[in-house]
């Protein structure tokens, strides 16, 4: 079976090691390997302390190679953060986003890699030969694109001629925590931005496309709107099923109901499956997992044309979320019939 996904940070790294988990349970065709390509988002990377810093896809890295921090979701597992401190020593910015020393040397390689002319998607792959994971599937990591498109969040500045201003989305997140309201989302050279090596063919080729727990806005959302993606995704002869990152009209974890906010889609689990929309009707999922506390939802997403089923989509453990993954699957070989 040959997977791909679309994934941004935590829920999407937690549902990928659930996948790789219930894939070791599924025997390949005989001489042959289960194979999982994993597009990442990299719309929220950015330059630190002059450093090239990729939240989504080191948090992927880290989990499916066994490095997280697990309490946190992102960064690395006994971390120490003396680094930060003498940084804070000094007077450096910002304060408000720490490096801790462990994931330091990740950053470190990926800079002077890209210094030395290497593009992302050549850097990743490096870099992924550090975290080798105990699953039989081939995994590679993808970043969507080795140009810049990097997200912006409108807020209001009542100090600025135009009375709003645009901030780094980790600013936005991180600093002030998404507790104020988000009036747009820019994404600075997303029009000029080309898909990275072998993306495309990741979706063209797939057996299944999945769209896992990820911010459907500042993570799917900046992937899909790199060019030739969106198109890809129409086109690929797989199914394509997502997982809604929203429980009970809350997001499952993060802040996604702030950027929801921005572009007018309720935070809720069939709201966010008519914003991806069916592919029959040019959108981008023909199938919906929604958790068991939304299964009201259902009908109003199979109006919409895409097939949905209510399941627990809690990932409280790597059991439970390879049940989730399972009922992925299950669900995109029955809109295949």
């Amino acid at each position: 079976m040959r997977v791909t996904a679309l994934s941004g940070g935590i829920g999407g790294a937690r549902f990928l090691r659930g996948l790789l988990t219930h894939l070791d349970t599924v025997p390949p065709a005989p001489g042959s390997q289960h194979r999982l390509d994993v597009i990442v988002n990299t719309a929220d990377d950015m330059w630190l302390f002059g450093l090239r810093v990729c939240p989504d896809l080191d948090t992927v890295m880290y989990t499916l190679g066994g490095g997280i921090d697990e309490a946190r979701g992102w960064g690395r597992r006994d971390e120490s953060w003396h680094a930060k401190e003498e940084l804070a020593a000094y007077g450096v910015e910002p304060t408000w986003f720490g490096l801790g020393d462990r994931d330091l040397a990740t950053h470190i390689v990926r800079t002077q890699m890209l210094g030395a002319g290497y593009p992302l998607s050549a850097v990743t792959a490096a870099l992924a030969t550090r975290w080798p994971t105990r699953h039989s599937t081939q995994i590679r990591l993808l970043p969507m694109s080795d140009d810049r498109a990097e997200t912006h969040v409108v807020i209001d500045d009542p100090a600025s001629h135009s009375g709003r201003r645009a901030v780094h989305f980790q600013e936005y997140w991180v600093r002030l925590h998404a507790k104020v309201p988000a009036r747009g989302i820019v994404v600075v050279g997303g029009d000029d931005a080309k898909p990275a090596p072998g993306v495309l063919e990741a979706i063209r080729d797939a057996d299944v496309l999945l769209v896992p727990p990820s911010n459907p806005v500042v993570s799917v959302g900046t992937i899909l709107g790199v060019a030739g993606i969106r198109d890809a995704v129409l086109s690929t002869r797989a199914p394509v099923v997502g997982v809604s990152p929203i429980v009970a009209n809350r997001p499952v974890r993060g802040m996604a109901d702030a950027v929801l906010a921005a572009i007018g889609v309720e935070a809720t689990a069939g709201a966010v499956a008519r914003h991806y929309g069916a592919r029959t009707g040019g959108g981008v999922i023909d199938g919906w997992l929604v958790d068991s506390s939304d299964e009201a939802s259902v009908v109003e997403v199979q109006s919409a044309g895409i097939a949905c089923r209510a399941i627990p989509l809690m990932m409280t453990d790597v059991a439970a979320t390879a049940g989730m993954a399972a009922q992925a699957l299950t669900l995109a070989q029955d809109v295949r019939r």
